[in-house]
């Protein structure tokens, strides 16, 4: 199965099992997946990732994080550059998102990670998505 928007569809696959309050997510891996699964972990959206093999396929699982009353960490993602239209941004114009609450993922040329650390190595890039 060819996907002519990868982010796009991992977007999707986490939004929908918010929405329906399962813990574990599975999609096609890549490595920009991957690098977008580490900045969610570090910056405490997911518990964990892991990349196992099914049927010679590599497979990316998120474990989604909940909180003491079993809701979901996570309130809500965007996707914001797509592969129709590339959204980038330099140092001064990195988007803030709920005030500092949340996070923009940027793909730079020093790798894949949030807005603050972009704003702190002062380089931009393109907006993948929004996490809060």
């Amino acid at each position: 199965m060819v996907l002519t928007d990868p982010i796009g569809d991992m977007i999707v696959r986490i939004k929908n099992a918010i929405r329906i309050k399962e813990d574990i997510v599975e999609m096609p891996s890549s490595r920009i997946k991957e690098d977008i699964s580490k900045v969610l972990k570090a910056e405490g959206f997911i518990t964990s990732y892991d990349v196992t093999e099914k049927r010679h396929m590599k497979v990316l699982r998120l474990i989604l994080r909940s909180d003491k009353k079993k809701k979901n960490v996570i309130n809500g993602l965007k996707r914001v550059s797509t592969p129709g239209r590339h959204i980038y941004a330099g140092t001064g114009r990195l988007p803030r998102v709920q005030g500092g609450f949340g996070s923009a993922i940027i793909s730079t040329s020093s790798g894949v990670m949030t807005d603050r650390q972009a704003r702190q190595k002062k380089i931009g890039g393109e907006v993948l998505c929004l996490v809060w």
